[in-house]
């Protein structure tokens, strides 16, 4: 599994380059969190807003087979009035999908999802029907990307070795130099030594206990009760 948005030559891509540049003006806000700790605190409140994107991801995943391909996906952002080019639906889609199955599943939407937030993040550009379709899960992406401006000391949008290390020490748990370097190789997928906000949130899907088997087994279960 890869979860790299670079290029096979290690070239940044269109989109990451915009990731980037989104983080870095979020960035310039400042950050709500105080430490590592407070983070942690976090995780049952984000888990619950997460699987807020469940209903919304079986609306239109149209045919129901665990999956939004890439018409899905167009009809989804021409129904909430997300006006995104065609190919930023396309690298979005690309960069999301990262099993490669022309499909997004439930996590690959929550990360999805988020991207856009961040990407129109902006009162002015924000539409309408976004904030009124999704209001309970404005406040958890809102949180995910405070969380990554935390982690990211130096603002450049992207988090190092070194400054995920700094946060968890701050925390001044034990073992806090070993915490830290195993949430970086979960993070760090391309093993490049950086994270970009995507890595991060592929992650994070999983500290907070966002399991794709698990979901699946939810379906089974409703299936069998219905």
């Amino acid at each position: 599994m890869g979860g790299a948005v670079t290029k096979s030559d290690g070239q940044v891509t269109k989109l990451e380059a915009k990731i980037i540049e989104a983080v870095q003006r979020r960035a310039s806000r400042g950050t709500t969190m105080k430490s590592f700790n407070s983070i942690v605190l976090k995780f049952p409140k984000i888990d619950e807003g997460l699987r807020n994107c469940k209903a919304i991801f079986q609306e239109f995943d149209e045919d129901s087979n665990g999956s939004i391909d890439h018409t899905e996906l167009k009809n989804c952002f021409r129904k909430l009035e997300i006006s995104f080019e065609e190919d930023e639906i396309n690298d979005l889609f690309e960069a999301c999908d990262i099993n490669e199955d022309m499909g997004i599943t439930f996590t690959e939407f929550i990360v999805l999802l988020c991207l856009v937030y961040l990407l129109k993040d902006d009162s002015s550009t924000l539409q309408k029907k976004w904030r009124l379709g999704m209001p309970k899960l404005e406040p958890t992406f809102e949180t995910l990307v405070d969380t990554f401006v935390f982690l990211d000391e130096n603002k450049d949008g992207l988090v190092s070795r070194e400054e995920m290390v700094r946060a968890i020490d701050e925390s001044g748990e034990r073992s806090s130099g070993r915490i830290a370097m195993k949430r970086f190789e979960e993070m760090d997928w391309d093993k490049n030594g950086m994270v970009n906000f995507k890595e991060f949130l592929f992650a994070f899907t999983q500290w907070v206990g966002i399991d794709e088997n698990e979901e699946e087994d939810d379906d089974n279960n409703d299936n069998k009760s219905a």
